[in-house]
């Protein structure tokens, strides 16, 4: 497998090169240069198999040039080392819950395999590696774990300053060591062109190698698709064989593209819905036609406050960039602050089940839009105690009712050195680290 660019270049790169450079010499995403279908042998029966062996096989036909399958199967039982389980909430309805890792998010499982690659990649190199990351809330957590004290490469993480919660903050700056959180005045869409510019810039890449962790790195995304596998093996193993509507929280669009990758290769689902916050970009794009990235909106679901999603293009390449064919397949709806607190209130009143907000906003979007007939899985992206302050202003007690208890201390959290969201700024501090 050779992985393109969804620029104007035809030039074909390894799994090593895209893991490395993070984003293209185009300035654009990496691709697979084609999509595996899996054999019909293993569609018909994956449910039969753990998810280590699901994803040895799914993501083998992507990395088997550059790796061993033994070194793959290691990596693959690093990364999912816990439990993803798909819990059933009422009939016709289920919850895939990937908040179960380290740093209770769904970016475990990205930030665990991406590190481990590049662990492997760089081994024995001489050069020290920089992982570069923005993050709108959970990525910087994931990624801090996931390469804390990893020999020969640096973390620095950009967030935006006063729009994270308490616990996402800690989680990013507590570590220490090899690992460097900075905050940002300004917006995730602000850390995110300050790491895009970075990598365009040939005159900074000279000096410093680095590659980013954010799920612009194709070694991030590849391995979201193996949980989507996962939930329907769940489905299966409970008797329900008829393909899903799957509901997945949506702000950098990488998580609903590794689901759509996944069901390219053949994971039996029915159609895909994109739950966004106000940041309503894609909704209001399959309506006109017309892609308009506009300021970001900050919400109670702040992971997804992007209003200029990258994975946006990756996804819309795999339907050859045809609107009408695209919504065959997606639909996406925006869900308001007001719509997210009363879903909220709501099924832990029905059901006794807490919603962090961007599983929330998933469930609303699910309810208002499958049909009765139809099975439904939502994806809970994050553990609610990372929402505890807005969680136990909807649900009092709700947390502690439920067992959602994490020890961590928010008043330890230091945000020294904020920096302005300017280019020439962040490019200094870079290479005052280097």
């Amino acid at each position: 497998m050779k992985f393109t660019t969804l620029g104007s270049s035809n030039e074909q790169f390894s799994l090593k090169d895209a893991v490395f450079k993070g984003l293209a010499p185009d300035g654009s995403l990496f691709m697979p240069e084609s999509i595996p279908l899996m054999p019909k042998s293993f569609v018909d029966n994956f449910h039969l198999l753990n998810i280590n062996q699901i994803g040895f096989e799914v993501l083998k036909p992507y990395v088997s040039d550059d790796i061993p399958d033994q070194v793959l199967k290691e990596i693959v039982s690093e990364t999912f080392s816990f439990d993803i389980p798909l819990r059933k909430i009422e009939n016709g309805l289920w919850v895939l819950e990937l908040y179960h890792g380290p740093t209770q998010a769904f970016k475990d499982v990205g930030a665990r395999f991406l590190s481990r690659l590049l662990g492997y990649f760089n081994k024995g190199s001489n050069h020290k590696l920089m992982v570069l990351t923005a993050t709108s809330g959970d990525t910087g957590g994931a990624v801090a774990n996931g390469f804390h004290n990893v020999p020969g490469i640096d973390v620095v993480i950009l967030y935006p300053f006063k729009k994270v919660s308490p616990y996402q903050e800690y989680q990013m700056i507590s570590l220490g060591g090899n690992v460097y959180a900075i905050p940002v005045e300004g917006s995730f869409d602000d850390c995110q062109r300050l790491v895009k510019s970075a990598f365009n810039d040939i005159e900074l890449r000279k000096k410093i190698f680095m590659t980013s962790a954010n799920s612009i790195n194709i070694g991030r995304l590849l391995p979201q698709m193996v949980y989507y596998f996962q939930a329907v093996a769940h489905l299966r193993k409970n008797g329900i064989f008829d393909s899903p509507v799957m509901s997945i929280p949506s702000g950098n669009f990488g998580n609903i593209t590794a689901a759509i990758l996944a069901n390219k290769m053949g994971l039996p689902v029915k159609r895909f819905i994109a739950a966004t916050n106000a940041n309503d970009i894609i909704p209001r794009f399959l309506v006109t036609g017309d892609y308009e990235p506009l300021k970001t909106i900050p919400t109670i679901a702040n992971a997804m406050d992007v209003g200029d999603p990258s994975n946006f293009g990756r996804l819309f390449s795999i339907y050859d960039k045809s609107v009408e064919t695209l919504k065959q397949n997606l639909s996406s709806y925006s869900v308001t602050d007001n719509e997210i607190k009363a879903t909220i209130g709501d099924v832990f009143k029905r059901y006794k089940y807490v919603l962090d907000p961007h599983t929330a906003s998933a469930f609303y979007a699910l309810k208002s839009h499958c049909l009765k007939n139809e099975s439904g899985i939502f994806v809970s992206t994050a553990h609610p105690f990372k929402f505890n302050e807005i969680m136990e202003e909807l649900i009092p007690g709700g947390l502690k009712g439920a067992g959602y208890t994490i020890d961590f201390n928010p008043t330890n959290n230091k945000t020294e050195n904020v920096i302005e969201a300017t280019y020439h700024d962040f490019k200094s501090l870079l290479e005052k680290m280097a």
